[in-house]
């Protein structure tokens, strides 16, 4: 049985379990290893995720699961990503959806985001988890590294209202040594494919020395399927396999970001303390729109929102935002 989730494809058996470790074949269907097994659940401002432009300083309730389809050599969230998701299990927390829901109206939450690992490889529970989150109210959105087959693409569509898709580098090279991966092709096609049906941001992290000298690359593949995608850059600190490498500069990568920014006018650079690149400014204007601050390593925080109904308070340009913001 083919598992047709994610571009791996991978031959399932009753203990074949596939590249993620998350799925078996029972006869015909591929079936969870592990339903409603969650690694996480706290609350987080929306920024911190991040999404700057998904209802601005609004609550969300955060969770993952585990595994993941890719073995990125820098990955941040090796101990949950790359461990046998067998051995996970006497960590995890085992909630139905209804209790993760009952939880985010509770909380406050305005949305449920699902930002630990891939998402891909948990679909089942969170197709459960959105039909009960549709039912409160709430909204969902996930990060995610984009490998999906086509139709998984669709369902998470069909999940998912909002995305961060994590485009890491576009040369073979680098995401064959760096990610794992063959070609970059599948995640440019969900890119596009998602840009058309929802609210989309992008995040690079960048690894100085192996994949800033795409920036400008990646900016024109952005720009010409939506210039107003907001694109967030991160100053990766490397960890696992890369956890010796040298930090980024990040004078160096602000400054090869300077033709970009002419394509993008939603660019932030950020994922360090005190950064100045996280406010965003009107296109027509260049008068702050939205203002955070930064306190790095996900830290980022609304500190002014003041497009009301996404119009720039000086010129009125409209500011593309999902939902409202806090004033």
């Amino acid at each position: 049985m083919r598992c047709n989730y994610c571009e791996w494809r991978c031959e399932l058996g009753a203990e074949t379990y596939g590249k993620c470790r998350m799925y078996y074949a029972d006869g015909s269907t591929v079936k969870e290893r592990f339903p409603d097994m969650w690694s996480t659940y706290e609350v987080s401002r929306i920024e911190s995720i991040p999404f700057y432009h998904v209802y601005p300083g609004s609550r969300c309730l955060t969770t993952g699961t585990s595994s993941c389809n890719f073995d990125c050599k820098y990955c941040s969230n090796a101990f949950i990503a790359k461990q046998d998701p067998a051995e996970m299990q006497h960590k995890m927390y085992r909630f139905t959806a209804q209790k993760l829901v009952d939880m985010a109206v509770r909380l406050g939450c305005t949305s449920i985001v699902f930002n630990v690992n891939e998402p891909t490889v948990s679909l089942p529970s969170l197709q459960e988890l959105a039909r009960e989150a549709a039912i409160a109210g709430i909204r969902m959105g996930c990060l995610t590294n984009g490998y999906s087959t086509p139709d998984a693409t669709e369902l998470l569509a069909s999940i998912f209202s909002f995305f961060n898709i994590s485009l890491k580098g576009l040369a073979n090279e680098y995401n064959r040594t760096c990610i794992g991966i063959p070609s970059v092709e599948p995640i440019l096609r969900t890119i596009r494919r998602l840009a058309e049906r929802h609210h989309i941001e992008v995040t690079t992290p960048v690894v100085q020395g192996a994949n800033d000298n795409e920036l400008d690359e990646i900016a024109r593949f952005i720009a010409d399927i939506d210039p107003e995608i907001p694109w967030h850059v991160l100053r990766l600190l490397p960890e696992d396999e890369m956890k010796d490498a040298v930090y980024p500069n990040i004078e160096q990568i602000n400054s090869a970001l300077i033709g970009a920014r002419t394509r993008l006018p939603y660019i932030y650079f950020h994922n360090f303390v005190g950064s100045e690149w996280v406010n965003t400014l009107c296109p027509e204007c260049s008068a702050p729109a939205i203002e955070r601050f930064s306190l790095g390593c996900g830290g980022d925080r609304l500190q002014r929102f003041l497009c009301a109904n996404g119009k720039c308070p000086v010129c009125s340009h409209n500011i593309r935002i999902l939902g409202e913001g806090t004033v």
